[in-house]
């Protein structure tokens, strides 16, 4: 019966119908958007628990044209997938403008989840056209290299001349074989 309706349906009413339930996971994954002073206490954090747990992370902060921290981005899915977070660009290790990063996916995943996502942007280049989008998304408006640990848990920072590297971090540490395409980074006021 199910197998059915599907048949009959077009695939515009199908899209509108999957584009409506990533929107209803999303929406409760929005009521933890936080005010500008929640944010920059998350920022803060994160940006301390990486110096402190990943090494070489010190030298990419220094050399950072900007950086883009996101404390929590949470993912949740039942076939269908989104996800959500809010965080602050920071350029001279001030916050310049805040912004939210919003995914959808399909495929097969059950739960949720929360990470941090780092995104440094090594060369001015990268990092003013990313601000001068209107909504910049990964794998389109430009590449990002994921970092992953080398021998002794240390990023090997000779090797990474990608002009914007992320960083995702779990509840175990730095996570790879990931991948932040497609993912949407918008401007947010705060």
């Amino acid at each position: 019966m199910i197998s059915q309706n599907f048949k009959n349906k077009s695939p515009v009413f199908l899209y509108l119908q999957t584009v409506l339930l990533v929107f209803c996971l999303l929406a409760p994954i929005q009521s933890f958007a936080g005010s500008a002073l929640e944010i920059e206490v998350g920022v803060d954090a994160s940006l301390n628990k990486f110096k402190k747990d990943i090494g070489g992370a010190e030298v990419f902060l220094k050399n950072a044209k900007g950086v883009l921290v996101f404390p929590k981005v949470y993912k949740a899915g039942f076939g269908i997938g989104g996800e959500y977070g809010e965080g602050a660009l920071r350029v001279g290790g001030k916050t310049v403008d805040y912004y939210n990063t919003v995914a959808a996916s399909i495929g097969f995943q059950l739960g949720a989840q929360a990470r941090t996502v780092i995104l440094i942007f090594t060369q001015d280049e990268a990092l003013q056209k990313f601000r001068n989008s209107d909504g910049w998304k990964a794998g389109v408006d430009g590449s990002v290299a994921l970092a992953t640990l080398g021998v002794g848990d240390a990023i090997d920072t000779n090797s990474v001349t990608d002009p914007i590297v992320a960083f995702v971090i779990g509840q175990e540490g730095l996570m790879y074989n990931l991948t932040l395409e497609g993912s949407k980074f918008t401007k947010i006021k705060k």
